[in-house]
């Protein structure tokens, strides 16, 4: 498949406020890429814009990705101020905290209503500006837990295990056409997504601060580092990427061991999934 050329053309990035998104949106600007950047975070779009070289032609659109009208507006906003759209990178989302029985279903739901619904009504918005295009690439932020789901981890499995679902079958629905699909599955990059998402209301919020800061200590890699390897994934139209050794690990361990992977990954995973043992 011949390599994408970003420059002259808009990428449309969500979750752009911050972490990977944020990382993304930097680098592309640097090479001159035009934006339209996606956030419910309107300071952080504001002082992200601030940032970026007055070069990079770049517009900001304030939405919760769990409505779908205002992600329809949005998507008729961007059109409209950017006539030509090659690329969507989705990196809007949350991590929950949690095993089922602390969980309710408002909890479970909020999430998945953010990370998959999220992804799937902009990637539907903005489907037609794409295959206006003559070619462009969708690239699906799903996670290494979309290979492997940990216990206590339900809601964010379930929602990036349907991300990397909706991925693959938009992938095999869009063959043939100008728009290929990836998605992407990094292990342990270091934006403070776990230590500033929820958890359980029933959770003793130091027992979760606890995991959370154990989870975010295993991981290692930059969003730097990781948002080369997504810019990348994109220009080559990739199907899958891996981002971090870790993921790597893991995929080759799933494949391996696909029923039983969870007694090698449950011991060094042991407290960042642990939210019912009080502290001492």
């Amino acid at each position: 498949m011949k390599r994408l050329t970003l420059s002259g053309s808009t990428t449309v990035i969500t979750g752009a406020a911050s972490g990977i998104g944020a990382a993304i949106a930097r680098l592309l600007a640097a090479d001159g890429v035009a934006l339209a950047l996606l956030d419910h975070d309107a300071a952080g779009l504001a002082a992200l814009a601030e940032t970026l070289p007055s070069t990079a032609v770049t517009t900001t659109h304030v939405v919760d990705l769990r409505d779908d009208d205002a992600v329809f507006a949005a998507a008729e906003e961007i059109t409209a101020a950017h006539p030509r759209i090659n690329a969507l990178i989705t990196c809007a989302g949350s991590s929950m905290l949690g095993t089922l029985e602390q969980l309710t279903m408002e909890e479970m739901r909020w999430l998945t209503d953010v990370n998959l619904w999220g992804t799937v009504s902009i990637s539907k918005a903005l489907l037609p500006a794409l295959r206006a295009a003559p070619a462009a690439h969708i690239t699906h932020l799903a996670s290494v837990y979309a290979l492997a789901a940990p216990a206590g981890r339900i809601p964010y499995a379930l929602s990036k295990f349907a991300v990397r679902g909706f991925s693959e079958a938009l992938r095999h629905e869009l063959e043939g056409t100008s728009v290929s699909v990836g998605a992407v599955y990094p292990a342990g990059v270091r934006t403070g997504i776990i230590l500033h998402g929820r958890y359980a209301a029933a959770i003793d919020p130091a027992v979760a601060a606890r995991a959370a800061a154990a989870q975010a200590a295993m991981y290692h890699t930059e969003p730097a580092d990781a948002a080369a390897q997504i810019v990348r994934a994109t220009e080559w139209r990739r199907a899958r990427t891996m981002v971090g050794r870790e993921a790597r690990l893991i995929d080759t361990l799933v494949r391996l061991a696909p029923s039983g992977y969870w007694r090698v990954m449950r011991r060094p995973l042991r407290e960042a999934i642990d939210t019912t043992t009080p502290l001492r």
